[in-house]
């Protein structure tokens, strides 16, 4: 095992997410500005995980987070319960009527088709898990007695404030006192930092944490953009003959950061918004390098959520087989399928994950 996980049994939960829960909103095929209906999903890059982990692959998760008190917030809360993951953690703050002080996020998203790419707007000021405080979650009560196997969170979370970047370092910092496995999903956006000091102000958050960090994820522009001040050059160092940009960037971090065991990058190159070049690499101190298989033109029909599917699919590997090949194939598979279906969360199922990572084709089954 390249990781030490607390056994089940003693665990409440397998893994919880810290994170915003947003209320997506769909135009389908057409664009937002021109929309006259919309569908309507739950999703956020934290919570996408616990969601995919409960639906696909059965295991018990639940999210840290916090929705105004109103129609919006139950509407929120009425998803995730179709999604199967607990929803016991969340704070629920009273709303003000009309959202000066308090509000629920909304996220409108395009899918992108052809040469349009997918576009998000985002309207998530003042949202109640942005104004969530390091003290408003008992974290020894919940890694301690309840127990918890894995806790996720990642830079969209820490995006949202001060609070939240605070609230994410304690969460963090009181996992590891319990044994729990800490991930993190660096996932860079910058329309979150570019009014509070933009790459800069990122890297400094996102650094607090790496050192606490066990397993990290992200892709090759990810590390660099936002690890990448304080880490090292070493390319002169490094005995990689050919190593490619993402070994190079995951190197530079590992160095930086030693305590890290495990990194990830997905690997993605954009044909057009429905054709995408998929895959994956990982690395470890006893395995080194490994590669998952390499999806060359993977037809999409919403790419929205892929990087979840992907730590969904990776994160089951590891905690069910400890082994890292196994969990990047799993990791590809289930981000793969997460993408060939509308909204941020995945709708696959294991079978359908295993048999897609064992070389699988898509053809009709019945």
């Amino acid at each position: 095992m390249i990781l030490t996980v607390r056994p089940a049994a003693e665990c409440r939960f397998d893994l919880v997410s810290l994170g915003e829960v947003m209320l997506r909103l769909d135009p389908g095929e057409g664009r937002v500005r021109t929309a006259r209906t919309f569908a309507v999903s739950e999703g956020g890059g934290e919570y996408n995980v616990a969601r995919g982990l409960r639906r696909g692959f059965g295991l018990r998760t639940a999210v840290v987070t916090a929705l105004a008190d109103n129609e919006v917030g139950r509407l929120v809360e009425n998803l995730m319960l179709q999604g199967g993951v607990d929803t016991s953690l969340i704070r629920w703050v009273p709303d003000d009527g009309v959202g000066r002080a308090v509000r629920n996020g909304l996220n409108f998203t395009e899918r992108g088709h052809g040469v349009r790419g997918a576009v998000g707007v985002s309207d998530r000021g003042r949202t109640a898990v942005s104004q969530l405080g390091p003290a408003d979650v008992d974290w020894d009560h919940l890694f301690g007695v309840l127990g918890v196997r894995w806790l996720h969170t990642g830079g969209i979370y820490v995006g949202l404030s001060e609070a939240a970047a605070d609230t994410a370092a304690t969460a963090v910092a009181a996992a590891r006192r319990h044994g729990t496995i800490v991930s993190y999903d660096l996932n860079y956006r910058s329309s979150l930092w570019r009014d509070v000091g933009g790459q800069d102000r990122a890297r400094h958050v996102n650094q607090r944490i790496a050192g606490m960090v066990d397993v990290m994820i992200g892709n090759e522009d990810h590390f660099t953009t936002v690890l990448g001040s304080d880490a090292p050059d070493t390319d002169a160092d490094l005995s990689y003959p050919g190593v490619d940009r993402a070994e190079r960037s995951i190197s530079r971090v590992v160095r930086a950061y030693p305590g890290i065991s495990i990194m990830a990058a997905t690997l993605r190159t954009v044909r057009t918004a429905t054709v995408n070049d998929w895959g994956a690499i990982g690395w470890s101190a006893d395995t080194g390098f490994v590669a998952a298989r390499h999806r060359p033109g993977l037809r999409i029909l919403d790419r929205v959520g892929g990087g979840d599917g992907f730590a969904c699919g990776a994160f089951h590997g590891l905690l069910e087989h400890g082994d890292l090949r196994v969990s990047l194939e799993s990791g590809t598979a289930h981000g793969a399928l997460a993408m060939t279906t509308p909204g941020d969360t995945s709708m696959a199922s294991l079978p359908e994950v295993e048999a897609l990572a064992a070389g699988s084709n898509a053809r009709v089954r019945r």
